[in-house]
């Protein structure tokens, strides 16, 4: 008999358990949760050290078998979707830690198609999903609603798919040029593409409301591949291992030495990665870099998680967003697996868009993590010094971290090794590279965009944009049928 694998129990502790699987097809938990491992496994410091040796890709691979189990995808098939999903990356390490002056590491998690660090974990994501739906001959329709990034790198990621379709809703105006065009010239027969005349926020309602229709879900084999879904947590998990081995001075000495992982986020995924690493042992300091839409930050510092009035816009403008999903499982992690307390302050909190961690809590958050948030000056100060001193073009995302890294320089010489995530590559946002008085470089692939058609249906102030994702998903479906006719006469 094999040992059952590791099954995911929503954070809210309503739902029934489910498999690897089951966590990958649903995205929130039927109770309005999110599913984490029910128990994690521990690392040894034995294990960290063989661990030590790997590629980013080998580290993917050594988690996900953890975390998927080779009674559902068996480790040799494993092994060759993950290496599927890297294929396309320009660097062959897929993941590349550039060494900079003044103790500055900053690890480059842009060396996908997309040029940001979504298309690590959307391009493992796909690859699961198409193992499971050809085995099962099913078909989905993913649904996505973006802020910039997640869009173009879930196209990326199946396009051309035969098994799926992909409809994402962009925020007109609200990306930036090159965003939108990553997403609007990908001219294949699965990709739907809208414009909504509305920011990130308001065009996640009619998206709400169609998953609220249990059976038209069902019926329609509809999913979402937003940073809640696991799959992406897990494999974003990586980034810290990888950071850690690329940083630590040593791994002979007993405990092993501790590096600090500066993560600039929005919606935490790669914040609740990092938290889950350390819980398994990774020896990490997690430090929490936000924009100037600091709900997280003001979580750490005050235990204070609340809307603040309007999102603002920024120049790290991927993180401007005002809920940020997945602090719900590090609340949940840090409260020992306390779904009766989750649950409780996540409903507090969708009542009234506001709620005060428990004292206890707050402590537990405030050991576990650091926190700054960073202005639009602070960006772009932090650009142009990193190019004085390294000729080195950091994105407005990667630079909120990096500014973190440059203000504690002054104040000390680092304790720690210091690591900071780069999420995005300064190709992408020429606006904010100018914003820093410095000079755009933009790669050929990206300078191509311009020219290329492009294809985006317009949701116009006025419209029921609910009924035409309806229309559109339904439209989906029949083609779906027709196709499947087809191949049986």
């Amino acid at each position: 008999m094999q040992p059952p694998g590791m099954r995911y129990i929503s954070t809210r502790g309503m739902a029934p358990r489910v498999d690897f699987e089951g966590a990958l097809f649903s995205g929130y938990a039927p109770d309005g949760g999110l599913f984490m491992p029910e128990e994690l496994p521990q690392l040894s410091t034995e294990t960290l050290r063989q661990w030590s040796t790997l590629s980013y890709p080998g580290l993917v691979k050594e988690l996900c078998t953890l975390f998927i189990g080779p009674e559902l995808i068996p480790r040799d098939v494993l092994n060759g979707l993950i290496d599927q999903a890297f294929s396309r990356f320009r660097h062959r390490e897929v993941v590349r830690l550039s060494r900079l002056r003044n103790g500055l590491n900053v690890l480059e998690l842009w060396h996908g198609v997309t040029y940001a660090f979504k298309d690590l974990s959307l391009c493992c994501t796909a690859q699961f999903l198409q193992y499971f739906l050809e085995k099962k001959e099913k078909h989905v329709t993913v649904v996505v609603g973006t802020s910039g990034d997640t869009g173009s790198a879930a196209i990326e990621s199946v396009q051309g798919a035969k098994n799926m379709d992909i409809i994402v809703l962009l925020p007109k105006g609200h990306c930036t040029k090159i965003q939108e065009l990553q997403m609007t010239t990908v001219l294949r027969e699965n990709v739907h593409v809208f414009g909504v005349e509305g920011n990130s926020d308001e065009l996640d309602e009619p998206i709400k409301a169609v998953f609220a229709d249990v059976a038209f879900v069902k019926k329609h084999n509809l999913m979402s591949l937003n940073s809640i879904n696991w799959s992406r947590v897990l494999v974003q998990m990586a980034h810290h291992f990888f950071a850690y081995f690329q940083c630590v001075p040593s791994l002979d000495m007993d405990p092993l030495p501790r590096v600090e992982v500066v993560v600039p986020t929005g919606a935490a995924g790669n914040l609740a990665a990092g938290c889950i690493a350390q819980k398994m042992g990774l020896p990490i300091r997690l430090v929490v870099a936000v924009n100037r839409n600091d709900i997280i930050h003001r979580t750490v510092q005050q235990g204070d998680f609340s809307l603040s009035e309007a999102v603002e816009q920024t120049l790290a403008s991927a993180m401007d967003i005002q809920v940020p999903y997945n602090m719900e499982r590090i609340f949940w992690l840090l409260s020992g697996s306390n779904s009766q307390v989750t649950r409780a302050l996540m409903e507090q909190f969708e009542r009234t868009q506001s709620m005060s961690l428990p004292k206890e809590l707050h402590s537990k958050l405030s050991g576990a993590v650091t926190s700054e948030s960073v202005s639009d000056e602070a960006i772009t100060q932090t650009m142009a010094r990193c190019w004085e001193e390294n000729k080195y073009l950091l994105c407005p995302h990667s630079a909120v971290a990096v500014s973190y890294h440059y203000q504690q320089t002054e104040q000390q010489p680092p304790s720690l090794p210091r690591c900071c995530l780069a999420p995005a590559s300064a190709a992408k946002f020429p606006e904010a590279v100018l914003a820093a008085g410095l000079t755009p470089e933009t790669p050929a692939e990206i300078l191509a965009l311009e020219s290329k058609g492009t294809r985006c249906t317009p949701m116009r102030k006025g419209d029921d944009w609910t009924l035409m994702l309806r229309n559109t998903i339904e439209d989906i479906s029949c083609q779906q049928r027709d196709h499947f006719l087809n191949a049986l006469e």
